[in-house]
């Protein structure tokens, strides 16, 4: 049985719930709920000097990846804390919360716009996250360009490594998939949210039910993904998704090569590395990725791709 209890962790408005010895905390950061799924270590303490800590594409529903945290825990003898922080307003709270502690806060600070989440993630490292911990930043999509943002913003942040899979860090308007979307999420937005205020209101069981039927087509479904899936039809959290979506086609400009360089030079162990396994549809290709430490247009982008799983485990030795 789920174990489940607020309060812990010296935060208040918390909701935590234990299953298969990984917790899942509600909380409320930048006055909107946030999600935190902990594989290994829950709580951070005076022996722990890294912490993993993922950052979602978008949506940013935590549960998507939770087989991903288990594995890497796994590689690591369960030694370090694994964690995954949702973005703002991407999940459905619980019983006992609601969306936003402070609705006027929130507007103020348009959390669940684009760089809103990036301060999101910036309040939750300096809020929960002890200054002497060593970071290592594993990035998704839309989360490699928080992760660049972040470390931009705050270079005090002890960060040992950046992560980056499948980045979707330029032009993303210019995408084959930005192409299709951008007209959806910045001048049809509205249109959007009436299915998705209409799927919200189905029975939990029919919701699983049509998301089974959507993704039957995969041919391997990680069973993380179904109830994931179904708490983003809950209504508010696939607005925010699409909200967050279309400042992203809009931001989402040139690649910020300067920061980029600048985590680069600082050593094997302080680089920022992308890794792709396939072409996506967020990513105009090879000609995105051809760019170098040193300033030339020499190196192709797939001399510093690598996949996700070999960079962590080569770089930082697990035993």
């Amino acid at each position: 049985m789920d174990d489940i209890h607020t309060g812990g962790d010296g935060m208040e408005n918390t909701v935590t719930d234990i299953k298969d010895g990984d917790q899942t905390s509600f909380i409320y950061c930048c006055g909107a709920i946030t999600e935190v799924l902990k594989c290994g270590p829950s709580h951070l303490h005076n022996g722990h000097k890294l912490l993993f800590l993922v950052i979602p594409g978008n949506p940013g529903v935590v549960g998507f990846y939770r087989t991903f945290l288990q594995t890497l825990c796994s590689m690591f003898g369960n030694r370090h804390p694994v964690w995954a922080v949702s973005h703002a307003g991407h999940c459905e709270p619980p019983a006992s919360m609601d969306m936003v502690e402070d609705a006027s806060s929130a507007a103020d600070g348009d959390v669940f716009g684009l760089n809103g989440q990036v301060e999101h993630k910036l309040t939750f490292l300096r809020t929960f996250v002890p200054k002497e911990v060593n970071l290592v930043l594993v990035g998704h999509s839309i989360g490699c360009y928080i992760i660049l943002e972040t470390m931009k913003r705050d270079p005090s942040l002890k960060v040992l490594k950046a992560v980056m899979l499948f980045p979707t860090i330029e032009r993303m308007a210019l995408t084959p998939q930005g192409k299709v979307m951008t007209p959806v999420l910045c001048h049809m937005r509205y249109m959007a949210y009436l299915p998705i205020f209409l799927l919200s209101l189905l029975p939990q069981g029919l919701k699983r039910g049509l998301v089974q039927l959507l993704l039957g087509g995969l041919g391997s479904l990680d069973s993380c993904v179904v109830p994931a899936a179904v708490g983003l039809l809950s209504g508010d959290c696939a607005a925010n998704a699409v909200y967050m979506g279309g400042q992203e086609m809009k931001k989402v400009l040139e690649r910020d090569n300067l920061t980029i360089k600048k985590n680069l030079e600082k050593g094997i162990s302080d680089c920022v590395k992308m890794a792709s396994a396939t072409p996506s549809f967020w990513t105009q290709g090879e000609k995105s990725l051809k760019w170098s430490p040193n300033g030339s247009s020499q190196m192709s982008g797939r001399d510093f791709l690598y996949f996700g799983f070999q960079i962590i485990s080569e770089d930082l030795h697990p035993t």
